[in-house]
């Protein structure tokens, strides 16, 4: 069974490093790709310095594009789970491996890790927790499923959402939105509960100052998602 981590990066040069590490001593089984996508620091450099396995952007794709990336990477190069995994060092590689058992075990389609499941390691900023809640609570509403990290970046699919997701993946923010979409298509998600670490270096997509845009936007789309269904 061919396994892909996939690694949009954006500006993540102080951690790429330590998160290929990880993924070599926790994962060995899985093949890695790291999607640059146009960095403006020296993301590019250092998978060159350091022979990582990388696929580079020539333009700014956001994360949905750079994921969709690695997506089609994953379908075209004959993979069988792909799994998208955070390269700011938030995500633990060792958790990979009861992913694949419990997609294979559950016939699921996406194993999401899920950081409030036993609400252990770091559990993001309050703010950012409130938004999570808000949106767990509207999917909940939107298709009778309660996913309690809708917005993690520890994401499992198996070989049909592989292929879907190469002709078709939301473009910005896209992880609450993808999973209405599949769920209201009655794909089978399940989470797990994982640890996640703290971003040591670096700045997050998501700022304060636009997360009131993306609540309102990702609420949109989340909409327009079930009413297409």
């Amino acid at each position: 069974m061919k396994k892909l981590v996939i690694i949009p990066a954006f500006n993540e040069e102080g951690n790429l490093e330590k998160t290929i590490k990880d993924i070599k001593d926790n994962a060995p089984d899985f093949d890695y790709v790291i999607i640059n996508d146009c960095s403006t620091d020296k993301t590019l450099e250092m998978c060159r310095r350091h022979g990582f396995s990388y696929l580079n952007l020539p333009v700014n794709l956001g994360i949905g594009g750079a994921v969709q990336t690695g997506y089609r990477y994953a379908y075209y190069h004959g993979y069988d789970i792909a799994v998208q995994f955070d390269g700011d060092g938030q995500h633990s590689a060792s958790h990979l491996e009861d992913m694949v058992t419990t997609l294979i075990d559950t016939e699921s389609d996406m194993v999401i890790g899920s950081r409030f499941i036993e609400k252990e390691g770091f559990q993001s900023s309050g703010l950012r927790r409130i938004g999570i809640k808000y949106f767990t609570g509207l999917i909940k509403l939107l298709t009778g499923k309660k996913i309690t990290d809708p917005t993690s970046g520890m994401r499992m699919v198996n070989k049909k959402l592989l292929e879907k997701f190469t002709d078709e993946y939301p473009k910005d923010y896209p992880e609450p939105e993808s999973v209405v979409t599949i769920l209201a298509e009655k794909y089978k998600v399940t989470e797990i509960p994982v640890v996640m670490n703290e971003r040591e270096e670096g700045v997050s997509s998501i700022s304060l100052k636009n997360s009131v845009y993306y609540m309102i936007k990702v609420s949109f789309a989340i909409l327009i998602a079930r009413m297409k269904k």
